[in-house]
């Protein structure tokens, strides 16, 4: 086999020492292991990057069993997860913040559903769409911390309790305000969030205003979201599993942040 010349998608050296100890979940030289761990996980950045099926995976990455194999254990393991938790960390400590939020902002996006979905699939009426509706909390950053996915026809704020309960898990218990729109009014929300110390403030429109408006601290959320539309697997729910689609949604962020040379060497 030639010898492969790379992908974008593929970890830089620095990106490789930083996130290796994150997925090496048995030791690299393990005797079960065939397949080099940062080549499989440059195919799973390769799919996730560009929404090709599992068997449409590059001959000169690993087969695609080995990755979706060594992908499901990192799934059930929230390995991803966990790697964000300290990537967003060292973003924010290198903007001049605190290493975790106070605020955080709260919305959800539908996804489209298709065949291998289709179970789990409902209908959005606000949006006309049948599928998967995915919850976030994001930091005024745009950096997500907690992600819930249900039917489309799941309320948003219905959701709150269990995106409440990640954030403060992820963070300490510091956050001390969660900003949500008009769908997230209610006293189930408020309730939700003042069991877990956080103060609601719903941001809407103003009074009459029709069509788009830029909202304070809502942009982010839509940023966000932006970011993580332009990784293919996420335009559209391919996910059997609910927890894959939500693992799934951590690699962009992470991706995107190592990008940054967030953990890359300063200099001496």
């Amino acid at each position: 086999m030639a010898q492969r010349s790379g992908y974008p998608s593929d970890v830089t050296d620095a990106e490789w020492t930083f996130v290796a100890p994150y997925l090496a979940l048995v030791r690299e030289d393990a005797p079960q292991r065939q397949h080099a761990l940062r080549a499989v996980f440059n195919g799973l950045r390769y799919l996730v990057k560009t929404g090709c099926g599992w068997r449409y995976l590059p001959h000169d990455l690993p087969p695609w069993e080995a990755v979706y194999q060594q992908w499901a254990r990192w799934r059930d393991n929230r390995c991803l997860e966990h790697m964000m938790a300290d990537v967003r960390e060292l973003a924010r400590l290198l903007a001049g913040r605190e290493a975790e939020p106070t605020a955080v902002i709260l919305d959800s996006r539908t996804i489209q559903s298709t065949p291998e979905s289709g179970a789990r699939a409902g209908y959005d009426g606000a949006k006309r769409r049948k599928g998967s509706k995915v919850h976030v909390a994001v930091d005024t950053l745009g950096h997500l911390l907690a992600a819930v996915v249900t039917p489309a026809n799941e309320p948003d704020r219905g959701q709150v309790a269990a995106l409440c309960e990640q954030v403060q898990r992820v963070t300490g218990q510091k956050v001390q305000v969660a900003y949500p729109d008009q769908g997230y009014t209610g006293e189930e929300a408020e309730y939700a969030t003042a069991v877990h110390d956080i103060d609601l403030q719903v941001i809407a429109k103003p009074e009459g205003q029709k069509g788009f408006v830029l909202l304070p601290r809502r942009w982010v959320v839509e940023r966000s979201f932006g970011w993580a539309a332009r990784f293919r697997r996420l335009a559209r729910d391919y996910e059997r599993l609910a927890l894959t689609m939500q693992q799934f949604h951590f690699l962009p962020f992470v991706t995107l942040l190592l990008a940054k040379g967030v953990v890359l060497p300063t200099g001496p």
